[in-house]
């Protein structure tokens, strides 16, 4: 018996508007695709194996040979393929004025940086406007340049009920160290350039992939471990209040039972439509799973973005 169309999952698919100020102008990118014969934003059909911002960061390797990192998420287009429903996320991307851009030899024969208003009259599809708009919103509110504050709740551990030396040796379990990989995959996404971790072996263990793969040292916080927590809460609140002063993108890596201290003093910079975007209930976030905050570099205290983004889990 066969579904109807409706019944089927929709398509998902991510890219950015790669943008970069050049000779006092703002450019935005554009590319044709020859099958199409279209114009549009840079983006590509998830892989089997990568989350949404993963998606997001390699098609704009494929498609434009851009290395990029991810700034605030723009609109999410909606549109239908074959009767198909398809989701296509975009973020920003600011790229360095020297950087190449070189379209592929399959699907994209030509690229061009172009100004916003001339990039309208270009695309092709309707709905690609969305994207544009919130970036121009974001300019325009001179937020458009961002830095990540990014929580994670500690990848799968071993059982306490299995575990009889100290606590704060009990190392992630097998499907764990898997997830923790996959939080490294994500996290490259943003690039934070700064980590900081509950020393307790299941939260260094976490971040110790991303840490090594890009050089970036794991500043410890006894703080953030489970029992300093019960002791002293108000030392994790001063921690998060701490993260707010830095230009720099960070990650922080921490317990279940610390997360509601965590996101009580997150919401605290958050501006109160965004507030309810974090989570409110126990277990807060899986294993693995993440809270990226975009931050304006302008406008230090201003909370741009909330996303809510677990890492590929198999």
């Amino acid at each position: 018996m066969s579904h109807s169309p409706d019944a089927r999952p929709p398509i998902v698919a991510a890219g950015a508007i790669c943008w970069r100020e050049r000779d006092g102008g703002f450019e935005v990118l554009i590319i044709h695709r020859p099958k199409y014969d279209d114009w549009s934003w840079p983006k590509g059909k998830q892989d089997r194996g990568e989350s949404i911002p993963e998606t997001a960061v390699r098609e704009l390797g494929e498609e434009v040979g851009l290395e990029v990192t991810l700034g605030p998420p723009l609109a999410t287009t909606t549109y239908t393929v074959s009767k198909r429903r398809k989701d296509v996320y975009y973020w920003a991307a600011q790229t360095d004025p020297a950087a190449h851009a070189e379209p592929d030899d399959g699907e994209v024969d030509r690229l061009e940086w172009v100004s916003p208003a001339k990039a309208r009259k270009m695309l092709t599809n309707p709905t690609d406007t969305a994207p544009l708009d919130r970036l121009l919103e974001l300019r325009e509110a001179k937020d458009l340049k961002t830095r990540q504050i990014v929580v994670v709740r500690h990848a799968k551990a071993k059982p306490r009920s299995s575990w009889s030396r100290a606590e704060g040796e009990r190392p992630l379990a097998a499907t764990g160290r898997r997830q923790a990989v996959a939080v490294g995959n994500l996290l490259a996404c943003w690039r934070p350039a700064r980590v900081i971790s509950s020393p307790w072996m299941r939260c260094m263990q976490t971040v110790a992939g991303y840490a090594q793969r890009f050089s970036v040292p794991v500043k410890e916080k006894n703080r953030l471990t489970e029992a300093a927590h019960s002791r002293k809460p108000e030392k994790v609140t001063r921690l998060v209040h701490t993260l707010f002063d830095s230009s720099q993108s960070v990650v922080l890596c921490t317990h279940r039972p610390v997360l509601p201290t965590v996101l009580e003093a997150l919401g605290k910079h958050c501006p109160k439509q965004l507030r309810s975007q974090l989570p409110a209930k126990d277990p807060y976030l899986t294993p693995g799973e993440m809270i990226v905050l975009n931050v304006s570099l302008r406008h230090r205290d201003r909370v741009i973005s909330i996303e809510q983004v677990k890492p590929f889990d198999d």
